[in-house]
């Protein structure tokens, strides 16, 4: 973490505003920064997560064969890339007439996928959330890394890596390579997962199990060591969505869209993904490349509403795996009766879903469709085709629109992590306010910010695409910090200079 301190715009000066710049938040994926403006007496006066990198993917995907897209998509993330294979793949079937794919196919792709979420779920709890949770938010930065984790806790950091070692090796065997393979195609698969492979696999699903226990174990003496902090830290009320399967169940690869409001009551189900766009609708704010979906039906102020683990696990009615459903039901046991919103409860209904994957790898690599049957499905051709799945961090929408010579003509993509956008700039507010609000400020202090913000585990790289004109501020400043120039660029493209407009530095 870097952090800086500056004065704030000419016209703020008078009210003693200064700008505290987190740049860039670490141990997430991707790059962002948060900036803080405090008055005189350290007050929080405003608070905003910026995501500063901008990634095109929605437009020079345009123009590409379908068929490339699903291997193309992938570059997003070299954490997730498998969310976006399937979520892709899952779109071009509707557009090659596959619905549905084969057995073989889905058995094929799932295993794929909770192999996925297992072992990005392991990267994160274990590298990258355990240093701030095993040593405290305030510890010795020094230490606050998977190096003093090794050090300090080496049976933990251990099956961290070993859980994630066995993710990535189900990864392999489905799609060919550990990160960014080619194993789902448009209609299907293009291999059946080798008796090798899967005797490979079997053999572990012991030992893999009871450290995927040991980790939910952890998670929960975590917060029964320190109820109060667990249970408030930035804890707010939001809405909650994602896909259930028809009967209910927590499905991480398909199902049918249901939300609910922040006391549990369902605002709607059943909804079928194709569907989404009646739903959703993206507010863009001139601060940061990250879109803001909100709920059509509520409005951008009251419809904003979280995703992933924490959502996935109070959505559903039942985990559809006996291991993981007694776990969810201490989760929900927690709550007394009311939804769970702390943030960092994140990270136990993660673990619960991690063993979760763990019970779901186990059934499939039993099942004899993953090493024989049909891999390729066909039916009649479709222009357009959505794609949802539950990636590790949440819902993932992949919309695509194909002309009549195999042409991608449009891509829009709504990725987990810009779903919790509104979600994580409300706990990053949450939390300065609870602890930096009118205290000296600490390294420490300014990684209970960060500590909001990993509990999301977000994936900035992926969400970052805007819409419309790029906005641009450029300042020239002289070596005494006079200004000398500056050359504004509006959203519409429309360019002025501008000399007496003051700067917005939380922008």
């Amino acid at each position: 973490m870097a952090l800086s301190l500056e004065t704030a715009d000419p016209a703020a000066v008078s009210t003693g505003l200064r700008r505290v710049a987190i740049d860039p938040i670490s141990r997430v994926e991707g790059h962002g920064k948060v900036t803080i403006l405090l008055d005189a007496r350290n007050r929080v006066h405003q608070v905003r997560l910026h995501i500063v990198e901008f990634r095109g993917f929605e437009k020079f995907i345009e123009g590409r064969p379908y068929w490339e897209v699903p291997v193309m998509v992938q570059r997003l993330c070299g954490i997730c890339p498998v969310s976006h294979h399937l979520a892709a793949s899952k779109a071009f079937d509707r557009v090659v007439g596959a619905m549905p794919v084969t057995r073989s196919a889905e058995k094929i792709r799932r295993l794929m996928h909770y192999g996925q979420v297992m072992q990005s779920h392991a990267l994160h709890f274990f590298y990258l959330a355990s240093p701030d949770l095993l040593f405290g938010f305030d510890s010795e930065v020094n230490r606050r890394n998977i190096v003093g984790v090794v050090q300090a806790h080496p049976d933990i950091a251990r099956k961290g890596v070993l859980l994630r070692k066995f993710g990535q090796e189900v990864i392999r065997a489905t799609a060919g390579k550990r990160v960014h393979g080619t194993g789902s195609v448009p209609g299907g698969v293009n291999k059946h997962v080798s008796l090798e492979d899967r005797v490979l696999l079997q053999r572990d699903m012991r030992q893999v199990t009871l450290w995927a226990q040991d980790a939910v174990e952890i998670a929960k003496q975590l917060h029964a060591q320190n109820p109060e902090l667990y249970n408030n830290f930035g804890s707010f009320p939001s809405n909650m969505l994602s896909l259930v399967r028809s009967d209910g169940a927590l499905d991480l690869y398909d199902g049918m869209l249901r939300a609910r409001d922040s006391s549990g009551k369902i605002l709607f189900e059943g909804v079928e993904d194709q569907k989404y766009l009646e739903l959703i609708e993206e507010e863009v704010k001139p601060w940061t490349y990250l879109k803001f979906p909100f709920l059509k039906s509520l409005g951008p102020e009251l419809g904003w509403y979280r995703v992933g683990p924490l959502a996935r696990l109070q959505n559903c009615d039942f985990i559809p795996s006996p291991l993981a459903e007694v776990q969810r039901r201490e989760f929900i046991a927690c709550g007394n009766g009311a939804s769970v919103h702390a943030t960092l409860a994140y990270h136990w209904a993660r673990m619960v879903e991690l063993l979760h994957c763990i019970e779901v790898i186990r059934e499939l690599l039993d099942d004899p469709d993953i090493v024989s049957g049909e891999l390729m499905a066909d039916g009649p051709r479709r222009s357009a085709g959505v794609g949802v799945i539950e990636a590790p961090r949440g819902t993932l929408i992949h919309h695509y629109e194909v002309g009549a010579d195999d042409l991608v003509t449009r891509c829009n993509l709504i990725v987990s992590t810009t779903h919790n956008n509104q979600a994580m700039n409300e706990a990053v507010r949450s939390v300065a306010r609870e602890y930096l609000d009118g205290r000296e400020l600490t390294e420490g202090l300014l990684n209970h910010i960060e500590v909001a913000i990993r509990a999301y585990d977000p994936c900035l790289s992926c969400a970052t695409h805007a819409m419309g004109q790029m906005p641009l501020d450029v300042t020239l400043l002289g070596a005494n910090g006079e200004l000398i120039d500056r050359l504004l660029k509006s959203q519409q493209g429309e360019l002025r200079r501008e000399l007496n407009v003051p700067i917005d530095w939380s922008a």
